[in-house]
C-alpha cells in the first residue's frame, strides 16, 4: 500500500448513494476519502495496507477459534447426522 495516500472529498449522499464505487477506487488507486455532511468533514475513509489487513484477519481467526472452543465446552455441538437432518441431506 502507498504510503502517500491521494486525499479526496465526497458528500455523504453520494457516498452512501456509490459507496461500492468508492470502495473500489480506494483500494485500485490509494484513495483516502474526507466525508463531508454540510461541508464538514465527519469521517475518513482509507484502505488498509497488506500488513494490516492479513494483521486482522489473523486477529478474526484466533477469536473465531476462541469462540469455538468455548461453544464445545458449553456442549453446543451438534453430530454428523443432525447436521444433516437440520440441512436435510441424504
Amino acid at each position: 500500500m502507498k504510503k502517500n495516500l491521494k486525499t479526496q472529498t465526497v458528500g455523504i449522499k453520494e457516498f452512501r448513494q456509490r459507496i461500492a464505487f468508492y470502495t473500489n477506487q480506494a483500494i485500485a488507486r490509494g484513495i483516502s476519502l474526507i466525508v463531508l455532511k454540510h461541508n464538514l468533514p465527519i469521517f475518513e475513509v482509507k484502505p488498509l495496507s497488506k500488513a494490516e489487513q492479513k494483521k486482522r484477519a489473523m486477529e478474526k481467526l484466533a477469536a473465531d477459534i476462541a469462540e469455538a472452543r468455548a461453544q464445545v465446552r458449553r456442549g453446543e455441538v451438534y453430530t454428523h447426522e443432525q447436521i444433516k437432518q437440520m440441512f436435510n441431506l441424504k
